[in-house]
């Protein structure tokens, strides 16, 4: 079958690299979202990747903690489980890069769009890692900024929860799920898609969001084979 996008931006979640224990690595997890997105490269789709760091670092312990310090560590834990993702893809046959937007050139390159869409024309994964680079924003903020920069069709959201709902579906069991969301409807509501700095983003450059559960990691091929999984937010 032939993809419904030839380039996107998939976006995870720290925790969903955490598997089942939480907190940290799990390797069998991170090794089957590998296999799932080489499968996909090998159907011509060009795959850029942010990743969180909830599964190591989720901000300030404390009010005593300086936020610009704090953001800086969270950083620093996305760039842990970007060389994780790497170093799984590389093992399953494919070429990977990770750029960062803090530059550290000893164990990444630094960002720089030219390169990153070159190497994405290449057939390589390219992993952005260090958010923006910048405090007080997200790695939400980071997806929806690189999906632009890098002419990116569509957001694909990886999360623990499988759509958009109106309230949180593990303590309302009749809460309501969403096929499609508009993003004014997301920002008027608060519903927690992403933040609203990253939704008005994509908003304002018309790049929509498809949010989907990573309980299976094939779902990522199958919304890129055009299933309609989770909520499309448009």
């Amino acid at each position: 079958m032939k993809p419904k996008y030839k380039r996107v931006l998939l976006k995870l979640s720290g925790e969903a690299l955490a598997g089942p224990k939480g907190f940290g690595l799990d390797t069998d997890t991170i090794s089957a979202i590998s296999k799932t997105i080489k499968e996909c490269v090998d159907m011509g789709v060009e795959i850029s990747i942010v990743v969180g760091g909830g599964n190591f670092w989720r901000g300030r312990t404390g009010e005593s903690m300086d936020r610009t310090r704090a953001d800086h560590m969270g950083m620093l834990a996305t760039v842990i489980n970007s060389l994780a993702m790497q170093d799984a893809l590389e093992n399953v046959g494919i070429p990977t890069r990770v750029q960062t937007a803090i530059e550290m050139k000893q164990i990444a390159e630094p960002y720089i769009r030219g390169k990153a869409e070159r190497h994405l024309e290449k057939g390589r994964v390219v992993i952005f890692g260090c958010g923006t680079g910048n405090p007080f924003f997200s790695t939400d903020t980071a997806a929806a900024l690189r999906a632009v920069e890098t002419g990116s069709e569509v957001i694909l959201l990886a999360k623990k929860v499988d759509a958009v709902y109106d309230s949180d579906p593990n303590i309302n069991p009749n809460a309501k799920k969403y096929d499609k969301l508009k993003f004014i409807d997301v920002l008027n509501q608060g519903l927690g898609v992403m933040d609203s700095t990253a939704s008005t983003l994509c908003m304002d450059n018309n790049i929509p969001i498809r949010v989907f559960g990573l309980d299976n990691p094939d779902n990522i091929k199958k919304v890129l084979l055009g299933e309609e999984l989770g909520t499309l937010v448009y």
